[in-house]
């Protein structure tokens, strides 16, 4: 017997746990696929968009250059933010402290900003690797549960066949459940450490940002 004729042939609840262990697999399958390709043009994206900004004669100038290299948006909001510090109305408490101060605080905004997009699909794979071992755990109890049942009605006199499609369909969930969860786990830490590559980059250049708008606004 298959392994989709052992599935099929349960009740309404084992049905139901293999079709949310396949949904969770599909789900976290195409944010793996999508985030593992988004995540790899972001890397190269962040280093030739920094190289672009401070390789260009002024701010402006490295905003157009920003334009052709950034197409995932990660380095231009940053810039973005700077520059709008320059419309704050004044008398506000957007204005108030130091130059300093409010360059700290819109370009922590920014990056904040990016840093949630770039981490945007991370607690769905958490959650698939940490629940789907007990899903498929839920169909296992559920499976050895119509085995019991099959033995006990029957008493001595069972045969194998009543319960060997139970035992087989809580086998199968068990299989099912580790089969999901270990791909999100492992998904989920090798894009996390990428996120965190372009955390530390993204952080790098908007210190080096900051700074350059201080020591330019300086007399």
């Amino acid at each position: 017997m298959g392994v989709w004729q052992t599935v099929l042939q349960g009740d309404a609840i084992s049905l139901s746990v293999a079709l949310l262990l396949l949904a969770m697999s599909v789900v976290s399958w195409v944010v793996i696929l999508w985030k593992g390709w988004l995540l790899r043009r972001a890397v190269r994206d962040v280093q030739l968009s920094a190289a672009a900004f401070w390789q260009a004669a002024d701010l402006h100038a490295a905003r157009e250059r920003l334009g052709h290299f950034d197409a995932q948006r990660l380095v231009l909001p940053l810039v973005d933010a700077a520059r709008t510090l320059e419309q704050t109305a004044p008398n506000t408490l957007a204005a108030a402290g130091d130059r300093s101060q409010q360059l700290t605080r819109v370009l922590r905004d920014a990056l904040h900003a990016v840093l949630h997009r770039l981490q945007f699909g991370q607690t769905l794979l958490a959650t698939v690797g940490s629940t789907a071992p007990f899903v498929g755990l839920l169909g296992t109890v559920w499976g050895i549960y119509h085995a019991l049942t099959a033995i006990g009605e029957d008493g001595a006199g069972f045969r194998i066949e009543q319960v060997s499609g139970p035992v087989g369909e809580a086998l199968v969930m068990t299989a099912a459940g580790l089969a999901v969860a270990i791909p999100a786990v492992l998904a989920y830490n090798v894009l996390g450490r990428q996120i965190a590559r372009i955390e530390a980059e993204l952080e790098g250049f908007a210190r080096d940002l900051r700074e350059l708008l201080l020591h330019r606004d300086k007399p």
